[in-house]
């Protein structure tokens, strides 16, 4: 007579250890936690870059009709009637002449020039320098949009002043460019 007990058969370990799956599936997190991170930091990267595009686009000069824009012509170099020729220039291609006179302001103009304008005529003073391409830019207290345009030493006739299809050439570029933000 056999005694037998109630007890489950024990089955034999099948050999099998968890700690290689484990690890595998710890290696391929990080693999995926990886991946994730280099894709979250390349959409960060795109748009930073076009935020800063938008914001270049933003502070781009805005199309004006010259006829709407007066401009004084004042010339700061040693050139007699430097000041004369660029205001017939630019009253050919429709700008309103205000006056066409020697630089009395005392400030020292480097370069080819520079554009002078108050808060309120920032906007024109923008699409000014596009055709005095270098010219730096000072900002007065005049409440008017009226813009100087003061030639500096550097200022060469026929040479320094923007073509029209120049002009419309960087307007049609900064207007793809508010386009596309």
């Amino acid at each position: 007579m056999t005694l037998r007990t109630e007890r489950p058969v024990v089955r034999a370990r099948s050999g099998r250890r968890p700690l290689p799956p484990l690890i595998f599936l710890v290696a391929l997190a990080l693999v995926a936690l990886g991946v994730w991170w280099n894709v979250f930091r390349a959409d960060a990267e795109r748009q930073a870059e076009q935020d800063a595009a938008c914001a270049e686009a933003e502070a781009a000069p805005q199309a004006l009709d010259p006829a709407t824009v007066s401009v004084r012509v004042f010339n700061a170099s040693d050139q007699g009637g430097l000041a004369q020729s660029v205001a017939d220039d630019l009253a050919a291609r429709g700008f309103t002449i205000a006056e066409v006179a020697n630089d009395r302001s005392g400030r020292e103009v480097t370069g080819v020039g520079e554009v002078r304008h108050g808060p309120s005529g920032k906007g024109t003073a923008a699409f000014v320098a596009l055709y005095l391409p270098g010219a730096g830019s000072w900002q007065d207290t005049r409440a008017t949009q009226q813009v100087d345009l003061v030639l500096g030493p550097g200022f060469v006739i026929g040479e320094s002043l923007a073509t029209d299809d120049e002009v419309n050439a960087t307007l049609d570029e900064a207007e793809e460019a508010t386009a596309a933000c």
